[in-house]
């Protein structure tokens, strides 16, 4: 019997039961008071008046008549460089411990995001709040004996001055509680592994000393680590290596396009829950196994703002214009797209954070994520957003009985017409006709958006696939980024881009 699993899961349900009813509206106004509060005394709160926001009769509506919006740019050139010259109280009191590193899924010049203490706390919090959810799933008292695979960033932070620097996957799975190192896998040693392939490499060697549980990453590079751990020890399936696995967490990105290609790996499916853990802070989970739709995290030092997602607010390089209109939590509607803005214990205000999300339950503030401002394509008027560009590949996968968890797209103009053109990832050994993948995409889009119906009778001549392995994605990010961590394939091109990313395809495929 599993004594410790059955008084963990006791423990875990007692907690989940006696937890208060979510009230997320006002739990959103609350976070903004205290967020408010806290950061009056800052450079960037004494140059808004937060004082005067804090004795205004509707703080929400103060708030966003009184800051701008800002993206990671703006912040940095207006407030967060003045962090590296050494000063401190700029958008939050004191100076951050960590910095986030992001290259996010455009290009190769680095960000860096301040992480607090009370971020860290934050985010730490928002882990205990997932792990008591999952009173909600139909797990048994053995699975809480078991070793949590975590597939993060490396753990080898960088020093730099005064703080610390590295994804933030690695930042926080640094900061683990002593008492979960022991179920921590692939251990403190492994985790430090900066190069993703010796880490994986590693990972594989040591696989079966490991009673795998629970997985939890993002799940392009699960993919490719469970892949290597099955070829390793020469098995059909990951389950002949962790015969005890049962959950996978997800995060970063939505996990429907890759459902068909990871249960492929398996001996039997297993239950997933999605997270939303991103470089400025951990913004949902999910809290129950009927829907596949995550909670924001409404009390927890993240306030939530929502720019309904329509062309004439977007601009060309992901930004929002500046007359763009916004809603907080209580004017949402349901089923409709919104650009994300967060503000948070980590000092980013009025931030873009580059998702787009659409509510499933507004009542219980669930969401789904649908897409990024910069993964637009609309450069005829097509308007498609990843979250139509992946159902349709998913049509397709149905349709045709294939796997092709990646995929990048463009608008590229050839003999002076317009045409989008797919690359799509697959590792199958398959014979079809790329003519026929197109039309059913081509199909399945104009069936879904009436915008791109009406872009395809005018400006958007036709719609052209190529096939290509699922290593020349990896192989992308690791020459243009690195591999692993928190790196996300850019599923929409610009021009410059395209062309670069078809000369490398090219070089690969020779």
């Amino acid at each position: 019997m599993a004594i410790i699993g059955s008084i963990i899961k006791g423990v875990i349900d007692v907690t989940g039961s006696i937890s208060t009813e979510n009230n997320p509206i006002e739990n959103q106004k609350k976070v903004l008071h205290n967020l408010l509060k806290k950061a009056k005394n800052t450079a960037f709160g004494k140059y808004y008046g937060f004082q005067r926001i804090i004795e205004s009769e509707n703080q929400q509506k103060a708030f966003q008549e009184k800051i701008p919006y800002f993206d990671y740019h703006k912040m940095q050139e207006e407030w967060w460089y003045k962090l590296h010259e050494g000063l401190e109280d700029i958008t939050w009191p004191g100076a951050p411990s960590y910095y986030a590193i992001s290259s996010g899924t455009t290009g190769k010049t680095s960000k860096k995001i301040p992480v607090t203490d009370d971020m860290l706390d934050a985010i730490r919090q928002a882990g205990i709040k997932q792990v008591t959810a999952l009173s909600n799933f139909d797990l048994p008292s053995d699975f809480f004996e078991k070793e949590i695979m975590m597939l993060g960033s490396s753990t080898n932070l960088q020093k730099k001055e005064d703080h610390l620097e590295g994804e933030i996957s690695g930042i926080s799975a640094s900061n683990i509680p002593f008492w979960f190192r022991g179920y921590y896998k692939p251990g403190e040693e492994i985790a430090k592994i900066d190069d993703w392939d010796e880490r994986v490499k590693h990972i594989a060697e040591n696989a079966k000393n490991w009673d795998i549980g629970a997985l939890s990453g993002i799940p392009s590079w699960m993919e490719l680590m469970l892949k290597a751990v099955i070829k390793y020890h020469k098995v059909e399936n990951i389950h002949e290596v962790w015969p005890n696995l049962q959950v996978y967490t997800s995060g970063g990105v939505a996990f429907e396009p890759y459902e068909k290609s990871f249960n492929a790996l398996l001996a039997h499916p297993i239950t997933v829950i999605d997270t939303y853990l991103a470089s400025e802070g951990f913004m949902a989970c999910q809290t129950r196994p009927s829907t596949s739709a995550m909670q924001l995290i409404t009390d927890n030092g993240v306030y939530f703002e929502f720019v309904p997602f329509h062309p004439d607010y977007i601009n060309q390089d992901g930004s929002i214009t500046e007359d763009a209109p916004v809603v907080n939590l209580e004017e949402v509607e349901k089923d409709k797209d919104y650009v994300l803005l967060i503000s948070t214990v980590s000092g980013a205000w009025r931030y873009l954070i580059g998702d787009t999300i659409a509510f499933t339950d507004v009542a219980k503030a669930e969401i789904r994520i649908t897409g990024r401002t910069k993964f637009f394509l609309n450069v005829v008027g097509s308007q498609l957003s990843v979250n139509k560009m992946n159902d349709a590949v998913q049509e397709v996968e149905q349709k045709f009985d294939i796997e092709l968890p990646e995929f990048t797209v463009a608008a590229v103009k050839i003999d002076g017409e317009f045409y989008h053109v797919w690359h799509l990832g697959t590792d199958e050994k398959i014979n079809i006709d790329e003519q026929k993948l197109a039309e059913a995409l081509d199909e399945s889009l104009k069936n879904a958006n009436k915008n791109y119906k009406v872009a395809r009778s005018k400006a958007l001549k036709g719609v052209k696939v190529n096939l290509i392995p699922m290593d020349v994605f990896y192989e992308w990010s690791g020459a243009n980024k690195k591999k692993g961590g928190q790196v996300k394939m850019e599923k929409v091109m610009d021009d410059e881009k395209f062309t670069d990313f078809e000369a490398f395809v090219k070089k690969q495929l020779a």
